[in-house]
């Protein structure tokens, strides 16, 4: 049976349409998760969900325990992961308010504890990584989107955080095909996969990202305005994907 969990980023560090039957705060190998896992449900399908800032927004991206969060997730029985993040838009189709669905991803984060096979345990494996993200989950939330509001496929570049990038390096991340960019795509999107565990993400586009759509400097008001229209809409159509998985036939197995 799927148990599908939310992780929540910028803009959703609480879940106020969950109805929360169970908080579990949990302790793992990598020590402790950004917060107590939330079990209830979300609009009527069973769902966990945990805030990857912590209770508040208190964790900058680099200093999350994204180790501990995928850990504490598989722990509960979670074997699917949508993840919530706010980015900038780099590409033209990624305009403010739209939302992106990536199919790929380019890691630019440093010094995070990026991988469960760190020695401590005696165990090595060397995970395929050539497609992020599992496709059967992001079909689910491609599926919720309308066609105007939608960009299903790019590429999701991560950088360290947590301040805003430079226009020249927006401009590199261009040149390397970036469709928009965010600072916790990585490491938590390749440690599901060693964890053995379906991930997607879907991403609101909140700003231009630094150069792009013609502004001088990123407005945060702007941010928070997309904020705040946006991510509801982005957890009505989560929730959708989650009621619409929940009623599939179990895969055998999942490709990336």
């Amino acid at each position: 049976m799927r148990r599908f969990a939310i992780i929540g980023g910028s803009g959703l560090d609480r879940l106020g349409t969950l109805e929360i039957s169970a908080r579990h705060t949990l302790m793992t190998p990598y020590g402790a998760p950004s917060a107590a896992l939330c079990e209830g449900l979300l609009a009527g399908s069973p769902a966990f969900f945990l805030p990857r800032h912590g209770d508040g927004h208190a964790l900058p991206p680099h200093r999350i325990n994204y180790r501990a969060n995928i850990a504490a997730l598989r722990e509960a029985g979670v074997t699917d992961i949508l993840a919530v993040t706010a980015v900038g838009g780099i590409s033209a189709e990624a305009a403010p308010g739209s939302i992106v669905v990536p199919d790929q991803i380019i890691d630019y984060t440093w010094g995070r504890d990026h991988t469960l096979y760190d020695g401590l345990n005696g165990t090595l494996d060397h995970v395929d990584f050539s497609q992020p993200y599992t496709e059967r989950l992001r079909r689910l939330l491609i599926d919720q989107m309308t066609d105007g509001e939608l960009v299903g496929a790019g590429v999701y570049g991560a950088t360290q955080g947590p301040r805003l990038e430079s226009a020249a390096e927006i401009a590199r991340m261009a040149r390397d095909g970036c469709t928009i960019v965010g600072m916790t795509g990585m490491p938590e999107a390749a440690l599901a996969r060693e964890a053995g565990m379906a991930y997607a993400t879907v991403s609101l586009v909140v700003n231009w990202a630094a150069g792009v759509g013609g502004a001088a400097v990123i407005s945060m008001d702007d941010i928070y305005h997309h904020l705040d229209v946006g991510m509801a809409a982005v957890v009505r159509r989560v929730g959708r994907a989650i009621a619409a998985g929940l009623s599939q036939p179990d895969p055998a197995s999942d490709s990336p």
